[in-house]
């Protein structure tokens, strides 16, 4: 069988994939959602933007001639998850999300488990601290009801807007990062507290770990919940996942 791959991006892991089906010559098209200005170059074509909902991607599977969808998204990029759930059963294409495990607290770890950003706003009604916020730039403005804090706000993308907090630091950088980097930056701008989503991978993990290493609570925020679907971890079993089904890798 001829693969028509679509890869649903927006992580590291969704273009080790795509490097790996570019290198055994599968065709395909790596789809953002727009969210960062510069997303990485991918070895395949790409669109960006979004594909209208449901009936948009079923109707987008059917007119591309698309044989597999690869889930690659953030995963707390929860409506686009469950989106090609529904659209992949729709239009009877198979799924699969490639997905990395959430990270879990370690001895030395001081976590307090919210359910979604709302659990994370509620949880800084306290008195003032110096806060490392790390949920990117689409939620900062729901943290204004807590304008008492100092917040460090490190974003792919500069805020389009000015972040709602009169006190406040604006670091522009792309990870991963490391451990040491991270260490360091929090004691320049003295971080009392961290707030992030558990997005597990390594890629910004160092944050995790820097907090651990001074003695910092985190405020993480849990994953939602998805849909059931199957699930790879890594490049090369979704690779398999492709080649028992029946594709041609070509290697």
């Amino acid at each position: 069988m001829r693969a028509n791959l679509l890869i649903l991006a927006g992580t590291t892991e969704a273009t080790a994939f795509a490097n790996a089906a570019a290198e055994a010559g599968l065709a395909g098209i790596v789809s953002f959602a727009g969210r960062v200005e510069r997303p990485k170059r991918q070895p395949l074509p790409q669109r960006i933007g979004g594909f209208g909902g449901i009936a948009g991607l079923v109707a987008y599977l059917r007119a591309e001639k698309i044989t597999h969808v690869i889930d690659a998204t953030h995963p707390f990029a929860a409506q686009m998850s469950r989106n090609a759930v529904a659209a992949c059963a729709e239009a009877d294409v198979p799924l699969v999300a490639l997905t990395r495990a959430p990270w879990a607290a370690q001895a030395g770890d001081n976590w307090t488990h919210v359910p979604d950003i709302a659990g994370a706003v509620a949880a800084l009604n306290q008195p003032a601290k110096r806060i490392m916020l790390a949920v990117g730039r689409m939620h900062l403005s729901e943290f204004a009801p807590n304008p008492q804090h100092f917040y460090l706000l490190r974003l792919v993308d500069p805020p389009k807007d000015p972040p709602p907090f009169p006190d406040h630091h604006v670091l522009v950088s792309r990870g991963p990062f490391t451990e040491a980097d991270d260490r360091a930056l929090m004691q320049d701008h003295r971080i009392d507290l961290v707030v992030s989503k558990n997005a597990g991978g390594t890629g910004a993990y160092a944050k995790i770990a820097a907090a651990r290493s001074l003695g910092l609570p985190v405020v993480m925020i849990d994953r939602p919940s998805l849909p059931e679907r199957q699930e790879a971890h890594g490049a090369a079993q979704v690779m398999d996942w492709l080649g028992h089904s029946g594709v041609d890798l070509g290697v």
